[in-house]
């Protein structure tokens, strides 16, 4: 699955592949609450969040891996210590495998994005 054409969320965990579902969906439920004040949309075919109309965050089910973007710069920089061990781009963390997430990790990734307010993005 590279884009998905699925109009929310729902329907886009629905069709990823059995071994990544967990993974996804406990990666939904964590942006679900750490993310308040963002809205949950379908954008470039994968789950993202938006925050006065601006996409900081979003994850996706690629071939070959399953990919965190973390748009927001400032908060990369901030955490380049504790990215410095992953398979990171510019704005993507990359999982090869659902049991080599680091939830805690991303889940203190999506805090410092929430506490930051709006920035500038990648």
């Amino acid at each position: 699955m590279v884009q998905s054409r699925a109009e929310d969320v729902d329907s886009y965990l629905a069709e990823v592949p059995e071994e990544r579902k967990v993974a996804l969906t406990r990666l939904r439920e964590l942006c679900r609450a750490e993310l308040q004040g963002f809205t949950e949309v379908m954008a470039y075919g994968m789950p993202a969040y938006k925050r006065d109309g601006i996409g900081e965050i979003a994850f996706a089910s690629q071939k070959q891996y399953i990919s965190f973007y973390l748009l927001r710069s400032d908060v990369r920089e901030a955490f380049a210590e504790r990215l410095a061990g992953y398979d990171m781009g510019k704005g993507c963390l990359c999982f090869r495998r659902p049991e080599k997430m680091d939830f805690v990790l991303l889940r203190d990734l999506l805090r410092a994005t929430a506490a930051a307010g709006p920035g500038k993005i990648c």
